[in-house]
């Protein structure tokens, strides 16, 4: 049986960002104008169903959070997630949420808070497909030479993102 999907969309001071939930949590978050056709939803989340009453609330939950989290009023994320992904990926992922609000790290740095110091570019990539960008923080890692590297949302929304939390600075 195939679960129901919840898809709304909420406008941010980085743009519309696209939001998907299951009856398990949020499980993903899309940048409109990047990978969200116009049904605000990506590629590749399949439309399913009517939404069962607990995706509902996972993504109107996640709705509020990111709300306060624009307005400077919360600084860590606390919702189910269906994260989907799996082996070094996921792992790379979820260890995005030990980097804090207003911390950067560079992606060898990360790759070394994974144990694995050499799998640079892997982390790059995992980063690089992140389902739920900005409740797992990979706007906050950056290049070896302090380049803020490449974001799913744009260059633009990185440096908002790292600008709002003090982490940039002009």
């Amino acid at each position: 049986m195939e679960r129901g999907l919840v898809h709304r969309a909420m406008s941010t001071p980085v743009g519309e960002l696209g939001l998907v939930a299951s009856e398990e949590g949020l499980m993903r978050i899309a940048f409109v104008g990047d990978d969200i056709p116009e049904t605000g939803v990506g590629d590749d989340i399949p439309e399913t169903g009517v939404g069962t009453e607990a995706a509902e609330q996972h993504v109107y939950r996640a709705i509020e959070q990111l709300k306060e989290y624009f307005a400077g009023e919360r600084r860590e994320f606390e919702m189910d997630l269906d994260h989907g992904a799996s082996g070094f990926r996921a792992e790379t992922q979820l260890a995005l949420t030990g980097v804090g609000y207003g911390e950067t790290v560079t992606y060898t740095e990360l790759a070394a808070m994974v144990g694995r110091p050499r799998a640079v570019r892997a982390v790059a990539s995992a980063c690089a497909t992140n389902p739920l960008p900005i409740v797992l923080p990979c706007h906050r890692i950056l290049r070896a030479d302090g380049g803020l590297g490449g974001y799913r949302g744009g260059l633009d929304a990185k440096r908002w993102l790292l600008r709002m939390e003090g982490s940039l600075r002009d």
